[in-house]
């Protein structure tokens, strides 16, 4: 089950829910296709969920509805199992010592074999997310309180995780021992809120304090903060597309900006690959920073020769092709009058199936564009993602099967080039080493089974640019 998602939590607030509505409007752009939020005062755990976005799903009277001193929220698109609100996050379930609901961002890479394992241990499963797993193995714990049986509990789960959870008295944040997905903590006043972003925690009005840190469990109750670190030191593995592509660039990640970091992957791009233009034609909306930082660095004019229809979603995560590539031609419209005649450098974040590319540089040239030059912020994308992201088999990547001159004629671009992996590394603000590549060269940080995506029986829908 592979999701990428956004999630935010509050505890020790009286509008608990309406803050967390406000955090997920600020982490939409990390899934459209369903939103939830569950709140508590003590042992009853009231919940809203449902298909669609933020704005569309929540109302005062639904929000109203959801009382309480502390809550979970969860945006989410699906790229394995169907879209259903059965399987719309938060995840809530009841026990004895009472209700907990689960909110999830990440994947995990032994999901097939917990699976198996617990349904022959006679658990009955819900939904066919990831993040139900979890739950299951938690129930299962011997332990009476929550800290032991997470501490329990996360070490039998492989892969990537960012969690928060809510119990009768407490929220919880979790982060796999890699860190592969962000996930901040702030505060408000007394009340303290988790964050997959800071963008996040501006909107709430909170102020930002400090990462979870990789393989920590963080747990806020009345008490204050109790942090607790269950696994044996690792390498960290952070997730470099977040800086490329899927974070807010107001937002800081795993401690940094995004904006600025995909600046200086502009700049190492027209370093490595200048070219001769009348003016950068930054792809919103992803691509202009980096085409911002690309024009600094060669000293061409921008302009933005496309504008985009800001009421369209993310042509990255649309359910069917068919409705991706009608939103193509929807989410962004050329000027001719700017780029009738003109050589132009175009840059983008990344390239992953090249449909999209292949339109805009179309598109272009039936504006009147007389050149048209593409360059990537980031090295081609050869493998399959396991840890959350929306390329799960070899074969929806285009470079895993094709040069870059072949892909050049397939988009129909004039000239082609990619930041290499070193330049990508060196315009990151951390260490080179605590990042995950594996999507640029294979090399995955932990063993994974690669038949992940074949091992579901709801297979995914390739849903990639």
């Amino acid at each position: 089950m592979r999701e990428y998602c956004g999630l935010f939590a509050v505890y020790g607030h009286r509008e608990a829910s309406m803050l967390t509505y406000l955090g997920l409007y600020a982490l939409q752009h990390r899934g459209e296709e369903s939103c939830g939020i569950a709140s508590s005062s003590g042992r009853r755990v009231r919940q809203h969920r449902a298909m669609g976005l933020v704005s569309d799903v929540f109302n005062k009277d639904v929000i109203g509805k959801l009382r309480g001193n502390k809550a979970i929220g969860h945006v989410r698109y699906s790229t394995a199992g169907p879209s259903t609100v059965k399987n719309a996050q938060p995840f809530v379930i009841n026990r004895k010592r009472g209700a907990i609901a689960i909110g999830h961002n990440g994947n995990l890479t032994n999901s097939p074999d917990l699976r198996d394992r617990l349904e022959t241990d006679g658990s009955i499963m819900q939904t066919s997310m990831d993040s139900e797993l979890i739950l299951h193995l938690l129930v299962k714990s011997k332990s009476k309180d929550i800290k032991n049986g997470l501490a329990e509990t996360l070490p039998q789960v492989k892969g990537a995780y960012s969690l928060v959870l809510l119990t009768n008295d407490s929220i919880i944040g979790a982060r796999d021992p890699y860190g592969f997905r962000p996930l901040c903590l702030g505060k408000i006043g007394t009340a303290y809120v988790l964050a997959s972003e800071t963008c996040a925690l501006d909107l709430a009005g909170a102020t930002y304090i400090r990462d979870v840190e990789p393989g920590e469990i963080v747990i806020i109750n009345k008490k204050g903060i109790e942090s607790v670190k269950p696994f044996p030191p690792s390498r960290k593995a952070f997730c470099v597309f977040e800086f490329i592509y899927f974070a807010r660039p107001d937002s800081n990640i795993f401690t940094e900006n995004v904006y600025l970091t995909r600046k200086r992957l502009g700049r190492a791009l027209a370093g490595e690959h200048p070219a001769e233009a009348d003016f950068v034609m930054p792809i919103p909306d992803s691509g202009v920073y980096a085409g911002l930082g690309f024009a600094e660095k060669s000293g061409l004019p921008v302009e933005m020769g496309m504008i985009r229809n800001h009421y369209i979603g993310r042509t990255f995560i649309q359910p069917s092709q068919r409705g991706r590539d009608f939103k193509v031609k929807v989410k962004l419209n050329p000027i001719k009058d700017v780029l009738r005649n003109k050589k132009i450098v175009i840059v983008e974040d990344s390239i992953v199936r090249g449909t999209t590319s292949r339109l805009r540089i179309k598109a272009l040239r039936e504006a009147g564009a007389k050149e048209v030059h593409m360059r990537v912020s980031c090295p081609p994308l050869i493998s399959p993602c396991y840890y959350g992201i929306d390329f799960p088999t070899a074969k929806e990547l285009i470079a895993s099967k094709r040069s870059i001159e072949e892909i050049r004629e397939f988009i129909g671009a004039d000239t082609l080039r990619y930041l290499s992996l070193e330049g990508m590394l060196n315009s990151m603000p951390l260490r080179k080493d605590v990042f995950c590549t594996a999507c640029f060269n294979g090399n995955y940080p932990e063993k994974v089974n690669k038949n992940l995506a074949r091992a579901n029986p709801e297979k995914g829908r390739a849903k990639c640019r």
